[in-house]
């Protein structure tokens, strides 16, 4: 998996969060006064410094009391490896082992080579034992990264045995890779005729039918790439880092430069960077460190010392003024015609290694770009320079350098210069009017709440910000002492200047690089031709080796069976060598968390009563009931106007400190829940969220009723904000369904099933971007239509929220505060409002569309994504839980094997939604669609027909619990009865019934529901080809321009 760091640190647009990878804040005192005598955390647990154990050596150790762990830095005496074991009474305990992989060139080998080390092992010497491992494990994370410099393969898990488990499938994958041709070609790239499976239905090709048109590039990788660089974003990112760091090629790899990539140049690469020696590793939770040193140190003991990558890469010197670079781009068909440049500006911020002081370059960073009122956000969006923040902007702290980036999207070519003189701009009227004390203290407490939450994956989050750092020269133990850092920043800031310093040290020079992308219309048609033009001279090679061009491709031909036949092969391998959890170590009782309910004035409450770090947690549920179907679609933008236009007595600006200083965040949003019960019924509406220290609760809930009711709609600045709100969701849309494009296909067949999917769909599928995009054209060329949408946007207002029958309650919080908070509740109840909605101007059953169940949006991707959907039963029916065994089976036994392995797709699986009583079949940056559909319509057949086996069912089961039964965050806990009605009861009974599930009961639902239904429908997105013109394929397009777009959300069914 590429790991690119677009949008990994906080840089959404918006009300943004404090980025939180960096130390943070809470009160020594009080972590002193809670510190426990853990035998998990004691410093006396664990062998002094200098003391051997396993073949390690402790360097150092050290009791971090605010994050309430232990770290201990330990070195492989052998091999010099490095190990920091984090200790914690955390049962969610976590492996990640990194190498260092400076890539030598933009051909992806440290990419590639990730997911060649995972197709089989010495130990293991059977085909992908990482995906064979999927369910055959309980772990609730597994997966790999390549990353700019360094690549990593981390897993969690609850269950030791598992630990284990995966502990010596990830050791012998990434130190004794097979590394075979075969998976090369699978993995990386191949030329190969498009669908060899033709060639297999017709006992081989033809003669005269060989020609070179039918013959492409082919690789999981390659395609995988080619959907990354479809994207704008990601593109515009890549590029920019190719520029500032020059140093560091592309380690996903360039699909120009795939192509170059050799067998063995990947095994040297392998050889040269996979070694201890050039390895970090970390372990996390409650296990004993030394069951783990001596199962790892066991692998380790079988290398001598090597050599260690220490070259950490620096960026592109910048010290003799500014530098300009542009470069071409595809052009956005959200964005107007005259605004299709991103530009941005980059400054240097010292050195990673000291982190307090890039701690203090965070600060700065969020004081200078986080939230609406936020002064790059007003100078650079709220002027109307550009639609929204480019992916490179905020503190990028990954590399030894720290690179600061501000950028725009959606400029135009004459204004681009204008980006940097408004950035400088904003940095010398900070400097001159200084920050604000209370700013500053509003994101030092947002720090101190991040660090009393309690997450499910606090572990992942410590090893993946541990290693990214370590390689680069930070010391982990001084990032993990949150306080000391925090501590020796408020030294420095009380004493005046601090931050203004920091900005005079770094950005008050023009020692800076602005990269520019223009997007250019023929952008796409020229990727493919170079694309044809490096497949003539692949092939012009093949013909001069074997003598002519038909030989040349009935060797590519000859290749592509052959490694058919190697995947079939392995399809039906002996998998005994693995390891394996058993279903019987499924405990058959589901652990409950126990709510209790009551009535607060009468409004419905449900309590959910934990340890929470003297934490509140709040979610209230307004329900609608016949919502006129012009407002849902106006739902999102009317979330996004609470959190955006102020109220009269205060601009957004001053909420946003307010939020900061009293609350952990507040939200608005919409939710749309299907009934356990019943196929097709669903509630939907808005919910308002937010967490508190328990002193705070009374605040939070006032500025959550007053941001709800009392949104200024009518002031002088509100028309302007509504239209820069809008094109903040239109611009960069197409990426944002570019990233999880098989959701959307999948979103969007649905929709044609039932009146339910169809509500779904208008309110957070295409039909809604395309919704959205058609508001703004209206709104930026008609002042009576934006008063029109402004004048409906108030109706939603009038019912957001009010105390009412349709409204219910959720807390989350200690015992000891429920009493408090109940009679909080009550007072803030009275203050209400109480109002219903309009009664909806037509109604009329929903209605399938006739015409076609075979929908195709045509989007610029040089790849596709696939989605089937099917209505079937809901929750509490019995044939659920055997529909999530299918699609278990389906995904790993069929899906998999034919449409990655074979078809050179990134992705592809088999999904049952028990809750909302649908079963789909998806795929994911997908070469060969067509291909796809067809996987797709044998699988029920596939289902019904096969034998499946004692262990098959096993697997899918294990599959099924790794994620039932993961650990939740407190704040989750209590959520899923709170918002969908599944009682304990239900979900015990829907436990036991998927352990139950047998051979006979999946080939009967794989007949009943997916060979016999009459119910599909079936969307693909991307590039739009001939094929699309026959089987009657309703084609759409999603733009700005009304003559392209598909019809109004409206008219694609009929409503109610």
């Amino acid at each position: 998996m590429l790991r690119s760091y677009v949008g990994s640190s906080g840089r959404a647009v918006g009300l943004r969060q404090p980025r939180l990878a960096k130390p943070l804040y809470c009160s020594t005192r009080l972590e002193f006064l809670r510190r426990a005598a853990s035998t998990v955390t004691s410093l006396d647990s664990f062998p002094n410094i200098g003391e051997k154990i396993q073949g390690f050596t402790v360097q150092e150790k050290k009791h971090v009391p605010e994050l309430h762990l232990t770290a201990v830095r330990l070195k492989h005496d052998r091999t010099d490896a490095d190990y920091l074991h984090v200790a914690r009474e955390d049962k969610n305990n976590v492996f990640g082992i990194g190498f260092k992989t400076n890539p030598p060139d933009a051909t992806g080998v440290p990419h590639i080579l990730e997911h060649t080390t995972l197709c089989g092992s010495e130990k293991y010497p059977i085909r992908d034992p990482f995906f064979k491992m999927l369910p055959r494990s309980l772990s609730n994370f597994m997966n790999a990264f390549t990353s700019s410099d360094h690549t990593t393969y981390p897993f969690a898990t609850t269950n030791q045995q598992d630990f284990q488990n995966l502990l010596s499938v990830y050791l012998d994958a990434t130190l004794h890779p097979l590394l075979k041709e075969e998976d090369f070609r699978q993995e990386g790239w191949r030329l190969g005729p498009e669908d060899p499976r033709a060639l297999l239905a017709s006992d081989g090709p033809a003669e005269g039918s060989r020609q070179p048109d039918d013959v492409v590039f082919k690789g999981v990788v390659y395609n995988e790439m080619k959907g990354q660089m479809s994207d704008a974003n990601y593109l515009y990112y890549i590029r920019f880092k190719e520029n500032i760091f020059p140093a560091i090629n592309n380690s996903g790899g360039d699909p120009e430069y795939i192509t170059d990539l050799t067998h063995q140049q990947l095994v040297d690469f392998s050889k040269r960077n996979y070694h201890p020696s050039n390895a970090k590793i970390v372990t996390y939770g409650d296990m004993p460190l030394e069951g783990h040193l001596k199962q790892i140190g066991a692998v380790l003991d079988g290398f001598e010392k090597g050599m260690a990558d220490t070259d950490v890469k620096t960026p592109l010197d910048l010290s003799q003024g500014p530098v300009n670079i542009t470069v071409s781009g595809p052009v956005d068909t959200f964005a107007p015609e005259d605004k299709q440049f991103k530009t941005s500006t980059s400054w240097y911020m010292g050195n990673s290694t000291d982190v307090v002081e890039t701690f203090s370059v965070g600060i700065l960073s969020s004081l200078l770009l986080d939230g609406y009122g936020s002064p790059m956000y007003r100078a650079l969006i709220e002027s109307g320079l550009g639609s929204s923040f480019t992916p490179n902007t905020g503190l990028d702290s990954s590399a030894k350098i720290p690179i600061f980036s501000v950028g725009l999207n959606g400029v135009s070519e004459a204004e681009v210069p204008a980006v940097k003189a408004a950035i400088q701009e904003v940095f010398e009227e900070s400097l001159a009017t200084g920050f604000s004390d209370e700013k500053v203290q509003g994101f030092l407490h947002q720090l101190e709440l991040a660090l009393r939450h309690k997450t499910s994956n606090f572990g992942i989050g410590v090893m993946e910000k541990t290693i990214s750092t370590w390689f680069n020269g930070t010391d982990p133990m001084k990032e993990l002492s949150w306080n000391e850092v925090v501590d020796e920043f408020k030294s420095r800031y009380s004493q005046g200047g601090y931050l203004e310093s920091l900005m005079h040290k770094y950005l008050m020079n023009d020692h800076s690089l602005t990269f520019t992308m223009a997007g250019s219309p023929t952008f796409n048609k020229e990727l493919d031709e170079k694309e044809m033009i490096r497949k003539d001279k692949k092939m012009a090679q093949l013909i001069e080796q074997h003598g002519s061009a038909e030989q040349a491709i009935a060797k590519l031909q000859e290749e592509e069976l052959q490694l058919l036949k190697i995947q079939e092969d392995a399809h039906n391998a002996d998998l005994s060598c693995l390891p394996s959890l058993k279903v019987k170590d499924i405990s058959r009782e589901k652990e409950r968390k126990q709510v209790r309910e009551s009535k607060v004035d009468d409004v419905d409450v449900v309590w959910r009563e934990a340890p929470t770090n003297g934490l509140t947690y709040f979610q209230a549920l307004n329900v609608f009931k016949d919502l006129p179907d012009d407002l849902r679609l106006l739902m999102p933008l009317f979330n996004d106007c609470v959190m955006r236009l102020g109220t009269a007595n205060r601009s957004m600006e001053q909420w946003e400190d307010l939020i900061k200083l009293k609350t952990g965040g507040v939200s608005s949003s919409s939710f749309h829940i299907s009934s356990p019960t019943e196929v097709g019924q669903f509630s939907e509406g808005l919910q308002f969220s937010g967490y508190a220290l328990d002193k705070n609760i009374p605040e939070m809930l006032d500025i959550l009723s007053a941001l709800i009711t009392e949104t200024d709609f009518t002031g002088p600045s509100a028309p302007g904000m509504i239209q820069e709100l809008l094109r903040l969701t239109t611009n960069g849309a197409l990426d944002a369904v570019a990233g999880t494009g098989h959701r959307y296909a999948v979103n969007a067949a649905a929709a044609n099933l039932s009146r339910s999917f169809w509500v779904q769909e208008q309110q957070a599928g295409l039909a809604q971007l395309q919704a959205t995009a058609n508001l703004l054209r209206d709104a930026e060329s008609s002042p009576e239509r934006l008063q029109e949408l402004i004048e409906k946007l108030r109706v939603i207002q009038s019912f957001a929220i009010s105390k009412a029958s349709s409204l219910r309650v959720r807390f989350v919080c200690e015992a000891s505060s429920a009493s408090q908070n109940e009679s909080v509740l009550q007072k803030w109840l009275v203050g209400l409002p109480r109002s219903s909605l309009p009664t909806p101007s037509s109604s009329s059953p929903f209605q399938a569309n006739a015409l076609s169940d075979r929908f195709f949006y045509d989007l610029p991707y040089k790849v596709y994504y696939s989605g089937l959907a099917m209505q079937t039963v809901p929750f509490v029916d019995p044939s659920s839980a055997r529909l999530s065994v299918l699609s278990q089976l389906l995904t790993h036994n069929y899906l998999h094997p034919e449409i990655r392995e074979k078809g050179g797709a990134y992705g592809a699986s088999a999904s049952n939604g028990p809750i909302k009583g649908i079963f789909t079949l998806s795929s994911y940056r997908d070469p060969n669609p067509l291909n796809t559909l067809k996987v797709f319509s044998n699988s029920g057949v596939f289902a019904r027909d096969r034998a499946w086996s004692e262990r098959e069912l096993d697997e899918a089961k294990l599959g099924i619990f790794q994620a039932l039964d993961a650990p939740m965050s407190v704040d989750e806990e209590g959520s899923r009865y709170f918002m969908s009605g599944v009682t304990h009861e239900m979900d015990q009974r829907w436990r036991e019934q998927v352990l139950d599930v047998t051979a006979k009961d999946v080939n009967e639902v794989a007949q009943k529901f997916l060979v016999e239904s009459s119910r599909q429908a079936i969307c693909i997105l991307g590039e739009r080809k001939e094929w699309t013109d026959s089987d009657g394929w309703d084609v759409r397009k999603l733009s700005m321009n009304p003559t392209e777009a598909s019809p109004e959300p409206a008219d694609m069914a009929a409503t109610a």
